[in-house]
């Protein structure tokens, strides 16, 4: 194992600074189609009878889109139900279904339905992300599962051309960064690794030519 680089330290975040990063990623992922609506509305009231058809469509999409980022937002960096709640993988992978609906990617969901610890599933699905970042010019996600009693094992296979580990994954999952420094463009990858450690999983990236694998699954004994 190599040394890390002089200048990668380990991140401290208050909880507040947290937070604040985490709601400033979740505005990012939902202003477009946001903005989107707003065109749409104003594009239907400029009384251009061609572009009502247009705009109508625009808002439906776009709303489409919006509410599925919310409710995958809402399991992914949400509180999802009190201390110790279970949640379901079937509506996990619903929700994950609907937020790449409209992406370049094409999810596969092969999970177990279970009722699991709620940070279990909540890795899954931020897992998903990084997966998705792996394949910047689109492809396929495949998530792999077993389960025993209230312990899941995941796999997610992302396969596209150009592949590659997104950069500073591997260190902000295990809560590092470049000076102990994250942003809201790095906070994803950092809570993930959060996640990780609190349901008590390792995470594992592998690039072999064109598939990045991400694995999360206990510590092995």
């Amino acid at each position: 194992m190599t040394d890390a680089p002089a200048n990668i330290a380990a991140v401290t975040l208050e909880g507040l600074d947290l937070a604040s990063l985490l709601c400033s990623r979740v505005c990012h992922d939902v202003i477009s189609p946001v903005g989107a609506i707003v065109n749409g509305i104003e594009l239907y009231d400029t009384g251009d009878a061609s572009m009502k058809e247009f705009s109508i469509d625009l808002v439906r999409k776009s709303s489409r889109q919006a509410s599925a980022r919310l409710q995958f937002a809402r399991i992914a960096f949400g509180a999802a139900g009190s201390a110790g709640a279970m949640i379901d993988t079937g509506d996990a992978g619903n929700v994950a279904a609907s937020f790449f609906a409209d992406e370049k990617v094409k999810l596969s969901w092969h999970v177990p339905r279970a009722l699991l610890p709620k940070n279990q599933v909540k890795l899954v699905l931020n897992l998903l992300m990084i997966g998705a970042g792996a394949i910047p010019r689109g492809g396929s996600l495949v998530v792999d599962a077993t389960v025993d009693g209230e312990q899941g094992r995941f796999t997610i296979t992302a396969t596209g051309i150009n592949a590659r580990i997104p950069p500073h994954a591997a260190d902000l999952l295990a809560g590092r960064a470049s000076n102990g420094v994250v942003d809201a463009h790095a906070i994803q990858p950092y809570y993930a690794g959060q996640v990780a450690r609190a349901a008590g999983l390792d995470v594992d990236l592998k690039l072999d030519g064109e598939t990045v694998t991400i694995t999360a699954a206990p510590p092995a004994a």
